[in-house]
């Protein structure tokens, strides 16, 4: 884990009946590829290829493909694979596959539909070019800008998909960012343009510009009590993106009755919250990893 990033040479699969390859344009940095460079999650096996936010321009695809053509836009994000039989495949959270999905990278080919090779490692999207099953490829539609495109791929999908689950798609809802970086600008930009007031949330005053040029209704200073108070009961759902320790209960007095609060940062050390007001406001604490192909 101390050692500098250097150029190796890494395996890519043939295409076989359902696989596209694509030359790699843009991958976009999600935090994650950082925790994963230095170990903090505690299961990287070196050497690793990060990235999972790829966009590329297919280059081949094989006889049975019929969702891609030579020359598409098409985007890959977490995983690559699933075992596509289990109840959470078949009703499209291929990402909570009861047999485990294969990730970008970092991960282990588990049922060969691609190259033919079981227990291959996978590497990511910090690469040349890569060769994915066409089920888990995204086309890029017409006119989106493709430089900017590649992180809908892991930080857009995280944001929609908990938007999406706790009802906050037809708008109506107040709904509060926690942490506002790149996955929190995303998160308030998404739910601004799903019709919900959003408040964005931070421990920095600096942020308030910034959050409101993105949609932001509202701000919330978490260090300021005062600030804290004017906003108490007044959220529906709560997006926490935050990836480091802290108090949970900070953000908790926020919610109206009844209100979610979703954590979506990987925080590796346990939080701990006050029961008491979860039972008095039927709050709820809640988590959510990605999301499947078809929300994506």
């Amino acid at each position: 884990m101390d050692a500098k990033f250097t150029p190796i040479t890494i395996p890519r699969p043939k295409v076989t009946d359902y696989a596209v390859r694509f030359d790699m344009l843009y991958c976009g940095i999600c935090h994650s590829d950082c925790h994963m460079g230095a170990n903090e999650w505690d299961n990287v096996e070196y050497p690793f290829v990060p990235g999972h936010e790829l966009l590329g321009k297919v280059v081949e695809v094989g006889a049975k493909v019929t969702k891609f053509k030579v020359g598409d836009h098409v985007g890959v994000g977490c995983f690559v694979d699933s075992c596509k039989d289990c109840a959470n495949c078949n009703d499209g959270n291929e990402q909570y596959c009861l047999k485990g999905m294969t990730g970008t990278y970092n991960g282990t080919k588990q049922w060969g539909r691609v190259g033919g090779n079981q227990d291959t490692k996978t590497f990511g999207g910090y690469s040349g070019s890569n060769c994915v099953h066409e089920d888990f490829v995204i086309k890029i539609p017409e006119g989106m800008d493709i430089q900017k495109s590649s992180p809908i791929m892991c930080a857009g999908i995280t944001m929609y998909s908990p938007l999406n689950h706790w009802g906050c798609t037809n708008g109506g809802k107040t709904v509060g960012v926690v942490g506002i970086g790149g996955l929190g600008t995303m998160g308030v930009k998404i739910a601004k343009a799903l019709g919900n007031k959003v408040i964005a949330i931070s421990q920095s005053a600096k942020k308030e510009q910034m959050a409101k040029e993105k949609g932001a209704d509202g701000f919330v200073v978490s260090t300021d009590p005062e600030s804290i108070k004017a906003h108490m009961g007044t959220i529906d759902v709560i997006l926490n993106t935050i990836a480091a320790p802290h108090d949970l209960m900070t953000y908790m007095p926020l919610l109206k009755k009844q209100g979610v609060h979703v954590c979506l940062g990987g925080v590796p050390n346990p939080h701990t919250f006050s029961q008491f007001p979860l039972l008095f406001n039927r709050w709820s604490i809640a988590g959510s990893l990605i999301g499947g192909i078809k929300e994506t």
